[in-house]
């Protein structure tokens, strides 16, 4: 059965929301991350991915060099770099973004050695421990990301050459472990799915190869890291190696039926897994993947899409454990949750997946960018305490503003590239058929000769409008929080099945189809398996959540409740409101100081105007109080 294929790089064109990002993106984030990765950003972490690449090149020419600098991993940044860019070159002609990237491949290149090894920690130094460390030292990890900037960029301009050079690194990686036959599987996945993309671009059948090898040997022996780790006398962290269910190694791949670890590692793994199952129609890796998908969507996901609820190993934990204060909902996470989901939408089509994927995207996803495009939270929490958040040891992880870098710096490109990229996650198609997974504005062309443009102003709108070039069918996705909906089809009313979530329309050349969401404010409430949310209550409209924050109501949110018994009212959109959104305001009350930290006295309440704004554009207006889940009254 033939699967759902992605539009190709250059088959969205952006306007409205999405084009507001992309913008961002290109003109502000990418710069801003070159001049990052070259040294040349003041009052920002050093990077020094660029010397990096070019004090490899001296090593392996026998000349004097400077040493590495930086985390193990920082090679991916450069990949992830690269792949931000690509895609933004697709959307934006700029032949002066393109000559930079083209000189960094240029150096990328000279740093590749004559077997096809190319990572710039171990060219630089150790050159003797390559393949000795697979637990910690994210060679494998690296190279996965800098395979998909490759990918990315040749789909961008068709130039080769990077390309070729992760292609030679393929081999060199299919040499060793399997033509070899070296034992071992990534400590952190994410060249899975890379040699899926790789795969399936240039057709070569080792990457397949080495994509199943990975995926098919993880778990088989759980004690490979032990023997590893017995082997050799160094470290990078000092990584337990017999911390099997944190490195998603306690059994094999198959077996798998709860969400745990790492978060980003695991699902980066799983999207990999789901991406192999969807192209060899392997059944049972399927039936693994949607036992981890069901386990993480309905007891370890946080109501914003985050994943990942402890800062202890940025990890999963137990089922409904998702404290709001202490959360660790790593942007790279959710980014990650977005993968996993779209290549389950490729094994079947069901709107839950794409529900998830623009739950994250529109809340945790977009929270980790300021909108100066030069800030970043790596940590995504659902309550902002100052005083406490960042400096009591518990919530040391937790910022209450943005810093403008990291020195682990996985989640500004990470989310640059996934923004660039939207289009390919809010469009597919099979057949002759076209499929609408998110609501994005702008000229879509499919393959299949259907061409599209969609007008809206989601997600502060409720209509969603398409403008049909072609002749096929159309897949349009209703999100689950929309009880109640229209469709028209040339301006009369039609009434679509709606098949798990999707309703299909077939088009002739120039129809025109009318989506009316509901968008009514709604209140959320927890299961009351999650302890931390007892008498709790959060607020969403259409696909974003909202938080109150202190700047926008005298200064305390924490004495604040809301009166559930009466709606919010969502205000006019606000073009000078934090770049431009809607605020909303809310029924409640607000409990009168005390005097003493503890009294017999009952507490009084004023009525209350309570304001809320959309959780992705919180800690934009300096440090205060944040709060999603707010007592309900």
């Amino acid at each position: 059965m033939k699967k759902m294929d992605r539009i190709s790089i250059t088959g969205y064109k952006p306007s409205g929301f999405v084009k507001k990002y992309q913008e961002l993106i290109h003109d502000i984030m990418i710069p801003y991350q070159y001049r990052v990765l070259s040294n040349q950003e003041p009052n920002v972490s050093k990077s020094n991915v660029i010397e990096n690449f070019k004090n490899a090149a001296k090593a392996l020419r026998g000349e004097k060099h400077d040493s590495f600098y930086g985390m193990v991993f920082q090679d991916s940044d450069a990949g992830k770099f690269i792949e931000a860019a690509a895609y933004s070159l697709a959307t934006f002609q700029d032949k002066e973004l393109e000559k930079i990237i083209d000189e960094f491949i240029d150096i990328i290149a000279e740093a590749q050695d004559e077997d096809g090894y190319l990572n710039t920690r171990f060219t630089v130094q150790e050159k003797e421990k390559r393949w000795e460390n697979l637990l910690e030292a994210h060679e494998l990890y690296c190279a996965g990301h800098m395979m998909e900037g490759a990918c990315a960029y040749y789909e961008a301009t068709g130039k080769r050459k990077f390309l070729d050079v992760m292609e030679r690194n393929a081999e060199h990686i299919y040499n060793k472990f399997i033509v070899n036959k070296a034992e071992g599987y990534p400590g952190h996945p994410e060249i899975e799915l890379a040699l899926m993309k790789m795969y399936r671009l240039t057709g070569n059948e080792h990457c397949l190869d080495l994509a199943k090898h990975f995926i098919d040997c993880r778990g088989v022996d759980p004690h490979f890291y032990e023997k590893e780790r017995k082997a050799r006398s160094w470290v990078v962290w000092g990584s337990n190696p017999s911390n099997y269910e944190y490195q998603q190694n306690n059994k094999p791949v198959r077996e798998l039926s709860e969400a745990t670890g790492h978060s980003v590692r695991a699902a980066y793994l799983y999207t990999g897994m789901a991406d192999l199952a969807s192209e060899t129609d392997d059944k049972e890796l399927f039936d693994a993947c949607r036992r981890l998908w069901d386990n993480i969507v309905e007891k370890r996901m946080y109501v914003t899409g985050g994943i990942g609820s402890t800062h202890h190993g940025e990890a999963f934990t137990k089922d409904y454990d998702l404290p709001s204060d202490t959360a660790y909902a790593e942007t790279c996470a959710s980014i990650a949750l977005m993968f996993f989901a779209s290549r389950m939408l490729e094994n079947e089509i069901k709107g839950e997946y794409a529900d998830v994927m623009e739950l994250a995207f529109y809340n945790t996803v977009l929270a980790g960018i300021q909108i100066d495009g030069k800030r970043y939270f790596y940590v995504n929490p659902l309550e902002s305490i100052p005083g406490i958040s960042g400096q009591v040891t518990s919530h040391s992880h937790v910022k209450i503003t943005r810093p403008g870098w990291y020195d682990c710096a996985c989640c500004p490109p990470n989310a640059a590239r996934l923004i660039a990229s939207l289009g390919q996650y809010a469009y597919s198609e099979k057949d002759d058929t076209a499929f609408c997974h998110m609501y994005a504005s702008g000229d879509v062309e499919f393959k299949n000769g259907l061409k599209i443009e969609c007008k809206t102003e989601y997600p502060y709108e409720n209509t969603v409008n398409y403008k049909i070039n072609g002749n096929g069918n159309m897949a349009i996705r209703i999100p689950n929080w929309s009880e109640k909906y229209t469709v028209n089809k040339n301006g009369a009313e039609i009434n679509p099945e709606n098949k798990d979530g999707y309703i299909y329309i077939p088009v002739c050349d120039g129809d025109e189809i009318g989506i009316e969401l509901d968008m009514t404010p709604r209140y959320i409430y927890a299961s009351e398996k999650i302890p931390y949310l007892t008498g709790k209550v959060a607020i969403a409209v259409g696909p974003t959540v909202y938080c109150f924050e202190g700047v926008d109501n005298d200064g305390d949110v924490f004495s604040l409740s809301v009166d559930t018994s009466k709606l919010p009212v969502v205000e006019e959109y606000d073009n000078d409101l934090l770049g431009g959104t809607r605020k909303m305001t809310v029924k409640g009350f607000k409990k009168e100081a005390q005097k003493g930290l503890y009294t017999s006295k009952a507490p009084t309440y004023t009525e209350k105007d309570l304001t809320a704004i959309p959780y992705h554009l919180w800690a934009n207006r300096g440090e205060n109080q944040m709060r999603v889940w707010m007592t309900e009254k």
